[in-house]
């Protein structure tokens, strides 16, 4: 079926108003022109304006959802004049999901072109609290009232990480304890055996909340959402629905670009995002639901959040 824009519009909307916003991780993908986005809009000479598209479609994003993960902000610290830039293109319920920059939660700096000589080093700013507030935290100020969740996004760590989950928690307990209290914060972690009852005991003590996380070697959706004590913040859930468990980033970008259709439907993660709609609207309005989709997942992210919705509707 193709996509329904006003039907998804008044769908998202309604969602929101009950504190469930669902969206897609990032926005400017190309494959959804003609879907999302309308061409006219983008044209010049009669082709695509790439530069004009980038800059410009945030803003048709926003006349249909209420919500998106800005994955620039784990690259590198974001300015408030960015950040501002994005407010300036979404109506005032709008809400971001913003990934906290990996030099904050990377213990080791991969072995990747874009970290240079740092790369196989120990970050020194692991979990550096002091300088999350000064140039995350600040930034952040800037557009605080739009800012739905703050996630901080663990790579897997390897036994010369840590030889136990218990020591990052130790350190993740140190750390949550010193930030600012008061902001939507979720930890997104990619190791499964540490999902245990001191993880999440960590989280509930400090009020943040676990990013139910679809990923390469993580356990399914709904696996996690079945563990006791999962639900970590009373008043915030999230989720990521980013790669079919078992298979490795790299693959699916190759079998899935340009991310115009769906190429192969996961019914397990499409069925726990219902779930946890669904769960969403029966604890309105005392809890904010923040669902996030990439096209990774199926091929097409708009395809997989319009099956979530129908499912069992």
């Amino acid at each position: 079926m193709p996509f329904d824009r006003d039907r998804m519009k008044a769908k998202a909307a309604e969602l929101a108003a009950r504190g469930v916003f669902i969206g897609t991780s990032s926005w400017k993908y190309e494959g959804w022109i003609g879907q999302l986005y309308t061409p006219s809009r983008y044209e010049y000479r009669g082709k695509i304006a790439h530069t004009r598209f980038e800059r410009d479609c945030l803003t048709e994003y926003a006349e249909v959802f209420k919500t998106v993960c800005v994955d620039a902000a784990y690259y590198a610290f974001p300015r408030p004049e960015y950040l501002l830039g994005l407010a300036d293109q979404v109506p005032e319920d709008f809400r971001f999901g913003l990934k906290v920059t990996d030099a904050l939660t990377l213990r080791k700096f991969p072995r990747l072109e874009r970290f240079g000589a740092k790369a196989g080093e120990t970050n020194p700013d692991f979990l550096n609290a002091d300088l999350f507030a000064t140039a995350f935290l600040a930034p952040c100020e800037a557009i605080r009232p739009r800012l739905g969740v703050l996630m901080f996004e663990f790579s897997r760590f390897w036994p010369s990480d840590y030889a136990q989950g218990r020591e990052f928690v130790t350190e993740l307990d140190s750390f949550l304890g010193k930030v600012s209290k008061g902001w939507p914060y979720a930890i997104e972690l990619r190791n499964r055996g540490w999902l245990r009852p001191e993880y999440f005991d960590c989280l509930a003590r400090h009020g943040v909340a676990h990013v139910f996380n679809s990923w390469e070697a993580m356990p399914p959706v709904s696996e996690q959402m079945a563990m006791p004590g999962s639900r970590t913040n009373p008043r915030l859930v999230a989720a990521r629905f980013l790669l079919k468990p078992g298979r490795r980033y790299e693959e699916a970008v190759k079998a899935f670009q340009p991310y115009d259709r769906t190429r192969e439907v996961n019914a397990e993660a499409r069925q726990a995002g219902a779930a946890l709609r669904k769960e969403g609207e029966l604890h309105s309005p005392h809890r904010q639901t923040f669902i996030y989709v990439n096209n990774r997942l199926e091929g097409n992210a708009l395809a997989t959040i319009d099956a979530m919705l129908a499912e069992d509707a």
